[in-house]
């Protein structure tokens, strides 16, 4: 595990290839402190082809040159920026591509063929990653390893998609975000930021924390709302942002791996604290438990709760 020292916070680097050999215990536990206490870190040495990053984020800045700049800077939150005035908006400019379960990509305005064969080869390779990942939070959580994928799949399956931002300069970012202050809806988040940018923070025990660009194509990843609540809080989502800046236009390709629309959440029931018991059924148990460990009172107690015979 590597440390990024950013204004005295260090932000958690989980190294992948130590998960095949002797040090993996250890990287799975910097993996459950890195969920459990941050909502959010970074994955080097994660398998997806550097030299297929480096041609996504190449070709999507030429998109954006080409086809998005000109009609940003001609937008009414540009001129009304430009007069002093702020609204309730956002500073970017953005498009969404779905993948999974079924891929849009090919409907997006002005997409080259080159760019659709780049992402498609790019996000077959991140959602695999992104299952792995999940399998490996499961265990963390002391889930069955497949709960995440068949908890985020509906009747066809968990949703996959990408929305691609670009943040452009701006004269005045005193006066507005680039994207404002909020949590993400979804699962896990898997972005491939701008290697020269900076602008991206998050909350970390009442500061903000600025997340550098990312080297050398580490994926940074974050939870959402959903894995909070099937982790029934134990790995927490995370307010963030996006600064403006006045120099250098800032990259974002952030890929969710998300529940399906028609997918039913709730927490794990292995996560769950026992309910509804009489308390001197608790005293009961605990005075011949009292000395053991009481995650397996707890379990007792559920099995009671369910009419488990025990």
């Amino acid at each position: 595990m590597g440390l990024i020292k950013e204004k005295e916070m260090e932000i958690p680097v989980i190294d992948f290839s130590e998960l095949d050999g002797e040090n993996r215990t250890k990287t799975m536990s910097l993996l459950d402190h890195a969920c459990d206490k941050w909502g959010f870190f970074m994955v080097d040495n994660h398998g997806i082809d550097k030299e297929l990053m480096d041609k996504v984020k190449q070709l999507i800045n030429s998109h954006y040159e080409e086809h998005l700049k000109e009609k940003f800077y001609q937008s009414e939150m540009v001129k009304a920026l430009s007069e002093g005035k702020t609204s309730d908006a956002d500073w970017e400019s953005t498009f969404f591509v779905w993948h999974k379960p079924t891929s849009n990509i090919s409907k997006v305005s002005n997409i080259s063929d080159e760019l659709i064969k780049t992402m498609d080869e790019y996000v077959s390779q991140l959602h695999k990653f992104a299952e792995r990942l999940s399998k490996l939070m499961c265990e963390n959580l002391g889930l069955p390893r497949e709960h995440i994928v068949n908890a985020f799949s509906g009747i066809e399956g968990p949703v996959f998609g990408t929305k691609v931002a670009k943040y452009p300069e701006c004269p005045h970012p005193e006066l507005i975000r680039g994207l404002r202050e909020h949590t993400d809806a979804g699962g896990i988040i898997l972005l491939l930021q701008d290697d020269q940018v900076p602008g991206l923070e998050f909350l970390k025990d009442g500061k903000w924390v600025p997340i550098p660009p990312s080297k050398n194509n580490t994926i940074f990843v974050n939870t959402g709302d959903q894995v909070e609540i099937l982790s029934n809080g134990r790995y927490k989502s995370v307010v963030h942002r996006v600064m403006t800046m006045k120099q250098g236009s800032r990259l974002s390709i952030a890929t969710f791996y998300n529940p399906a629309g028609d997918a039913i959440i709730s927490p794990a029931q292995e996560m769950l604290y026992p309910s509804g018991y009489r308390f001197q059924d608790y005293l009961k148990l605990y005075s011949t438990t009292k000395f053991g460990d009481k995650g397996s009172r707890f379990n007792t107690m559920k099995k009671m709760e369910n009419g488990d015979s025990v």
